[in-house]
């Protein structure tokens, strides 16, 4: 059984990866807005990939025998200045979230939970990769500011995203 301590840090981190999936979904929107779909579709995919992330922090909390509670989710932002502004605050957002996760592992250590810690080593290489595919769409988004056609390019690129 879960300790009431660490169900309560993967409660929070449920509400962590919920806020993740409204504050991509609502750049995707936003994308929408600035006809711009190919990154729209990215921001689509990336946050059901953090609902996906959501529920299996749902799953292990309820198969350690802790009670999910759900909080309320922020309401995230609606727009952004540029491409470049809204994919610098995805990058900033992920490694808010890898600090997250390694507090959450750090507890694990403190309290000697090896099985959380075992679960949470799924998430620790999961923020490398999330981190490691955002960054370079920012140098490029950056890059290309002023020039519509690279832009352009660049959105039917990462339309291209397949998971």
């Amino acid at each position: 059984m879960i300790s009431k301590e660490m169900a309560q840090a993967l409660n929070d981190q449920i509400n962590e990866e919920m806020f993740s999936f409204y504050l991509y979904l609502s750049m995707s929107a936003w994308f929408e807005t600035q006809q711009l779909p190919g990154m729209a579709g990215w921001m689509r995919k990336q946050a059901e990939e953090e609902m996906s992330h959501a529920m299996k922090f749902f799953k292990f909390l309820s198969e350690r025998g802790g009670a999910v509670t759900l909080q309320a989710i922020a309401k995230p932002k609606a727009s952004w200045k540029s491409a470049a502004a809204a994919f610098g605050e995805a990058f900033n957002h992920e490694r808010h979230i890898t600090g997250c996760i390694n507090a959450l592992a750090d507890k694990a250590i403190a309290a000697k939970d090896h099985a959380t810690l075992e679960f949470l080593q799924w998430f620790i290489k999961e923020q490398v990769e999330e981190e490691a595919t955002v960054e370079p769409i920012v140098y490029k988004l950056k890059a290309t500011e002023g020039h519509m056609g690279t832009l352009f390019h660049l959105d039917h690129q990462l339309g291209k995203r397949a998971g």
